[in-house]
């Protein structure tokens, strides 16, 4: 995010159903769900609020995105979550080239997507970023490469980023299989084991250890 993610800029976000306030908000109308982010953030003087690796969260009711076929309600949290402004600057945590990208619409969704491939240790690992500006896919080609600290692209603003409240949903895969600029972000408990082994804690990459 152009600077170092730590206590003194960054507020834990509690999206489980532990959290009372959530229902409070009405979660299908983005402007008041995005109130209740950036109110957060405005009490406590932080740019960034933090959304947890692994979390299982009370927020995806709000879009039929997340039902699967068999009836299996998706909830569990693959990344990790950077609310903040719309517009901030998203830069390339480290050198790699562009995998895929495209604008995975509609309601709930990520809306504009890239991905980004790396070779870690003669491994190739990759690393997502969603709900961006649409403009940030207007330049991009397959292949094109970006150095560690690059400007990659921007937290887009609703409702072209999936309609959420700004922020960037950050993800690490090791495999992508058949998928091309889009990769589940979010899985249900029966399929956890697998998720948890393919997509690394993003925190390994971000440096910020949740408390």
């Amino acid at each position: 995010m152009g600077e170092k993610l730590n206590d003194k800029n960054t507020l834990i976000l509690d999206f489980t159903e532990k959290n009372q306030e959530l229902k409070t908000v009405d979660l299908s109308n983005t402007e008041d769900f995005d109130q209740f982010v950036f109110d957060q953030l405005k009490h406590k003087s932080k740019k960034f609020g933090i959304g947890g690796y692994l979390e299982k969260r009370a927020i995806y009711r709000r879009s039929e995105v997340f039902a699967t076929a068999d009836a299996d309600f998706r909830n569990i949290h693959l990344g990790v979550d950077v609310w903040t402004e719309a517009g901030a600057p998203v830069f390339a945590p480290m050198d790699g080239k562009i995998h895929s990208f495209q604008n995975n619409a509609g309601f709930g969704n990520y809306g504009p997507t890239i991905i980004l491939e790396h070779t870690l240790e003669e491994r190739k690992i990759f690393t997502l970023y969603g709900h961006l500006f649409q403009k940030d896919l207007a330049n991009l080609q397959t292949g094109k490469e970006f150095k560690a600290g690059d400007l990659l692209c921007h937290v887009g603003p609703f409702p072209e980023n999936g309609d959420w409240p700004p922020h960037l949903h950050f993800q690490v895969m090791w495999d992508l299989g058949e998928h091309w600029g889009d990769y589940p972000g979010v899985a249900a408990e029966k399929e956890l084991d697998f998720y948890r082994e393919n997509c690394p804690d993003p925190n390994l990459i971000l440096g910020f250890e949740l408390k």
